[in-house]
């Protein structure tokens, strides 16, 4: 299983925005793995255009350290999701601790949530547990419709060196790596879009 090293203690710091330098705790389970605080920051210099006014959803949510840096870097309107009681629990605290009233915490299994009523996302974060199947049957189902806006983009987070296959109206528009972990941030242009 990935470790993010030593110094981890179930904790992270929001990097930039309204609540800049708020550090949080978070449950001490199995598989949550916050990124890093220069994976995030080189990820939302990526989105610093298009995260203000976004909807986002933040799937298989765990500490919810991307999603938390989307409402405070400005996103309209954050949707987290993870099937763990404690983490929805943490969660909700947070928000309610940083008078965050965009923010919306469901507690779901993230595949079973994405084969309910769709609804249309800006940005989706999508950092299952590392090197498990889930990211590419998450890919595959918000990719049946419904999920993503026009030119949405979506974060993902992967083993080095195992990127996912890709549907074919969407494109890596950016990618890095640390340590053993690969990130990338995808267009995911519906197919209409694509023939324009």
């Amino acid at each position: 299983m990935f470790h993010p090293g030593r110094g981890y203690r179930n904790e992270f710091r929001i990097i930039a925005g309204r609540w800049r330098r708020r550090r949080l705790k978070f449950p001490d389970l199995p598989g949550i793995r916050p990124s890093p605080d220069r994976v995030r920051e080189t990820l939302f210099n990526w989105l610093m255009q298009v995260v203000v006014g976004a909807r986002c959803l933040d799937l298989f949510a765990g500490s919810g350290a991307l999603g938390l840096e989307a409402l405070s870097r400005g996103a309209q309107q954050v949707t987290f999701v993870d099937r763990e009681r404690q983490v929805a629990e943490a969660l909700r605290s947070h928000l309610e601790l940083l008078h965050a009233v965009h923010g919306e915490v469901l507690q779901a299994d993230a595949l079973a949530f994405l084969h309910g009523p769709p609804c249309l996302f800006d940005i989706v974060f999508l950092d299952p547990p590392f090197a498990s199947p889930l990211l590419v049957e998450s890919i595959a189902l918000l990719d049946q419709g419904g999920w993503l806006a026009p030119r949405a983009h979506l974060y993902m987070e992967y083993p080095l060196g195992c990127a996912p296959a890709l549907p074919a109206a969407w494109q890596v528009s950016r990618e890095g790596h640390a340590g053993r972990v690969g990130f990338a941030l995808v267009r995911c242009a519906v197919a209409k879009l694509a023939e324009e």
